[in-house]
């Protein structure tokens, strides 16, 4: 068995998981949990509209980085591996958040890796599959994570033995993306709705463009954004990520969840019993990245299951810490 650590930095957020790997030779590796984490640091504010990360957001994810670095110490993680997204590919000062962090991971010697959205998409679906193949759902597998910037899309095929990855596309559109581009109102007006789903639909079109959905299993859809949807649409009193887990939603409902977010205000938002206070101004705009990519895999891939993991990059990126500490 093998203890690692794996971070997660992303637009809207920043994740830690420190996990116990088991490598059964022949077998999927078998991830357990010591510690999960996240937090609402919002690296990415700005970055569309400036180019460069926000000095007050770069400092708030540092010290979120600094705490995790001790948290791995402390738990005797032997690997660690940060991976960076969306805002850290896009801004011009993503150098400085770089040295910070491998100041901060120095017993480690390690520095975060700035990984392109295809990365990203075989991750993401490395750590989604395990769950869902083991439920029975069938393949092959489209995967969907849609963050604060970016929404990857990755279509592959997954077994007991583990994952293949077949083809793979990353998006310019999130959730912090699209509110800072069009949903400035509160709640947002018609004509700014109608604003974001052009941009997403036309997001989808580049994506399917290059990831075949026709002829799909199951659609899975993972990251913060769609388990708040899928909560929702759960009436949840409480945020209860074992009842979100592996949930099927069925698309009808989705598109009523998401007229329901869009239309409330920020307080309406706010008082709902499982909304993270950090998703509260970006929820509605990843309910509508969501929805589309839904209702067009829908339209190629009709009746296909459309289930919620909570497992996702950050079990991925923990697997494959665990792989390079085997060697």
């Amino acid at each position: 068995m093998t203890r690692v650590g794996a971070i997660d930095c992303g637009t809207n957020s920043i994740r830690l998981l420190v996990a116990d790997v088991e490598q059964p030779e022949g077998r999927v590796p078998v991830l357990t949990d010591v510690v999960r984490e996240m937090e609402i640091v919002r690296l990415g504010y700005g970055v569309d509209r400036t180019g460069r990360i926000d000095p007050a957001a770069m400092e708030r994810t540092l010290v979120a980085a600094r705490r995790y670095a001790g948290t791995c110490e402390e738990l005797g993680a032997e690997g660690v591996r940060f991976v960076a997204t969306s805002a850290s590919r896009d801004a011009s000062n993503a150098h400085e958040f770089i040295d910070g962090v491998r100041a901060a991971f120095a017993s480690f010697d390690i520095a975060p890796e700035v990984i392109t959205g295809t990365e990203e998409a075989e991750l993401s679906f490395t750590g989604a599959t395990g769950d869902v193949v083991a439920a029975g759902h069938p393949g092959p597998y489209l995967v969907c994570d849609i963050g604060g910037g970016s929404t990857e899309l990755v279509r592959g095929e997954a077994t007991a033995a583990g994952a293949r990855v077949l083809q793979s596309y990353s998006a310019d559109v999130g959730c912090v993306r699209m509110t800072e581009r069009h949903l400035a109102s509160d709640p947002p007006s018609a004509a700014e709705v109608a604003a974001a789903t052009a941009d997403i639909e036309t997001a989808v079109d580049a994506i399917t463009a290059e990831v075949d959905i026709a002829g799909a299993g199951t659609l899975v859809g993972l990251a913060g954004s769609i388990t708040t949807v899928t909560a929702h649409a759960l009436r949840l009193d409480h945020y209860d990520a074992d009842r979100i887990h592996l949930a099927a939603i069925p698309p009808e409902r989705l598109d009523e969840v998401t007229a329901e977010l869009l239309t409330m205000t920020h307080d309406e938002r706010a008082a709902l019993p499982f909304m993270h206070p950090g998703r509260v101004d970006v929820i509605g705009a990843g309910a509508l990245v969501w929805d589309r990519v839904v209702a067009r895999v829908l339209a190629a891939s009709p009746g296909i299951p459309v289930v919620t993991s909570e497992h996702d990059i950050l079990d991925g990126i923990a697997l494959s810490a665990a792989r390079r500490v085997g060697g």
